[in-house]
């Protein structure tokens, strides 16, 4: 057999995992490339011209809420402007689609529709705002409250209790304690009076608290 038939029939030696893959990973690499310039045009200019388009929409919803906030008008929008509910669904991932789940919620809320309220509420993102976000908390609170599930309600109160500040966290301690009651939980419910009276003792609500803490306190088994 010839030295060229040798080399012929030689096994080729087989090159590194870059070598053999070379292809393959020039495309994953183009692909993840195109992956992030994509994600980098949605936030810089799909998401910021849909906010900037959500926000020019808002504000007549926002004048129909001022006018009458029970009127379908911030609802369902007139005139062809869009009311809340368009902007929520239409320009979800925005501020004002996020805020417009904030007044759809305090609206259904006032209009008996309890379980719509929440579903509205329950899309709200915390913004850090430290008056938004303990509303949109108290709000589902008082969903559940007005559907007798006080558990759920108790969880939203305290949280709302614990994220608001000063001038609206006794109100929501107070309802916490009002739905520990319902519950029969009533040394939580003392508790909660009681927060109230020590720590916002300035408080419309601490003026009359004597009185639930010592309703309460006679339950305390």
């Amino acid at each position: 057999m010839s030295t060229t038939d040798n080399q012929t029939i030689q096994p080729t030696k087989k090159g590194s995992f870059l070598q053999e893959n070379n292809k393959s990973l020039l495309f994953i690499a183009g692909a993840v490339v195109l992956l992030v310039l994509i994600y980098l045009w949605y936030q810089g200019v799909y998401l910021k011209g849909r906010a900037e388009e959500a926000a020019s929409k808002m504000y007549k919803a926002e004048q129909f809420v001022g006018v009458d906030s029970l009127s379908n008008r911030a609802v369902k929008g007139e005139g062809g402007y869009p009311g809340l509910e368009q902007i929520a669904k239409e320009y979800d991932n925005t501020k004002s689609a996020n805020l417009a789940n904030l007044y759809l919620g305090g609206i259904y809320l006032r209009k008996g529709e309890y379980k719509q309220a929440i579903e509205s509420l329950s899309k709200y993102s915390a913004t850090g705002s430290p008056v938004a976000d303990p509303l949109a908390l108290g709000l589902l609170g008082d969903a559940y409250s007005e559907l007798k599930d006080y558990k759920q309600a108790a969880s939203y109160y305290k949280k709302a209790a614990d994220k608001a500040s000063k001038f609206t966290s006794p109100m929501f301690l107070k309802k916490l304690g009002l739905v520990n009651e319902s519950q029969n939980d009533f040394k939580g419910a003392v508790e909660a009076y009681t927060k109230v009276k020590t720590q916002y003792p300035e408080s419309a609500e601490a003026q009359l608290i004597d009185a639930y803490i010592a309703r309460a306190q006679e339950k305390v088994k």
